[in-house]
C-alpha cells in the first residue's frame, strides 16, 4: 500500500524515530498510525530516537590504517567523556574507522547526500529499468514496474555510499545503523557518528584492483 508522506512526518514527530524505521512500521501496520507507534516502541526503536535528540558534544577521534596504504579517521561524539572512556564505546569507533577503511562511503547518511544527486541517480535507474522491460507491454504499466525495480535499486545506491547503510563488516547480516543503534540503547547515550575521512596511496591514480574490504576483514578475523 502506498504510504503518505504526511502519516511518515506525523509518526516520526510523534516517537522520534528515524525516517525508513517510520515508514516500515507503517508498512507492517497497514498505515495505522497509532499502531505504529506501539510498534515503534515495542521494537525500542522510540526510545532509542529520543536519546537520539539529545546533545553530544564529547566523543572521540579515532584512526585506522591498513598496511600503510590506506587509511581512515573518524569522528564519534557522545553526550559525556564517560562514555567516550567506556571500552565498549572506544571499540565502536575503532570499528567505524576499519568500516570507513573497508567499505569507503561517501556520506554518514541518506539525509546527507544531495539531493539533486538522489534525482540524477533515479532518472537513470528508472531509464534502465524502462530499457529492460517490455517493449509491447502497456505504458502505464511499464511505469509502475520501473518505478518499483528503481526503489530497490535505489536502496542498494544508498547502502554503496552510505556508511549507516552499509553492512556491518563484523556482522554483514546488520547495518552499521543498528550497531549503532544497539550501542545508544545498551550504553544509555547518544551516540552520533558525525564525520569522517578516508585516504588510500596513489588515490586518482591509475592502478591494479585490491580488494581492501577482503583485507580488512581477513585482519579482523571476521
Amino acid at each position: 500500500m502506498e504510504i503518505k508522506a504526511s502519516d511518515v512526518k506525523e509518526l516520526r514527530e510523534r516517537t522520534g524515530a528515524g525516517m525508513m524505521d517510520c515508514k516500515k512500521a507503517l508498512v507492517a501496520t497497514e498505515g495505522n498510525i497509532e499502531k505504529a507507534v506501539e510498534l515503534l516502541r515495542e521494537q525500542g526503536l522510540a526510545k532509542t530516537a529520543k536519546k537520539a535528540g539529545r546533545i553530544t558534544s564529547e566523543g572521540l577521534v579515532d584512526s585506522y590504517i591498513h598496511s600503510g596504504r590506506i587509511g581512515a579517521i573518524v569522528e564519534v561524539n557522545s553526550e559525556t567523556d564517560f562514555v567516550a572512556k567506556n571500552e565498549e564505546f572506544k571499540q565502536f569507533v575503532k570499528d567505524i574507522c576499519m568500516q570507513v577503511a573497508a567499505s569507503n562511503p561517501t556520506y554518514v547518511s541518506r539525509d546527507d547526500v544531495p539531493a539533486e544527486q538522489v534525482e540524477h541517480e533515479k532518472e537513470i535507474l528508472l531509464q534502465q529499468a524502462l530499457n529492460e522491460g517490455n517493449p509491447n507491454m502497456d505504458e502505464e504499466k511499464a511505469k509502475m514496474i520501473a518505478s518499483k525495480k528503481v526503489e530497490g535499486r535505489l536502496t542498494k545506491f544508498f547502502s554503496d555510499i552510505c556508511l549507516l547503510e552499509q553492512p556491518f563488516i563484523k556482522d554483514p547480516d546488520v547495518t552499521v545503523e543498528h550497531v549503532l543503534k544497539d550501542k545508544i540503547a545498551k550504553i544509555g547515550e547518544n551516540i552520533v557518528i558525525r564525520r569522517f575521512q578516508r585516504f588510500e596511496v596513489g588515490e586518482g591514480l591509475e592502478k591494479k584492483n585490491e580488494d581492501f574490504a577482503a583485507e580488512v576483514a581477513s585482519q579482523m578475523n571476521v
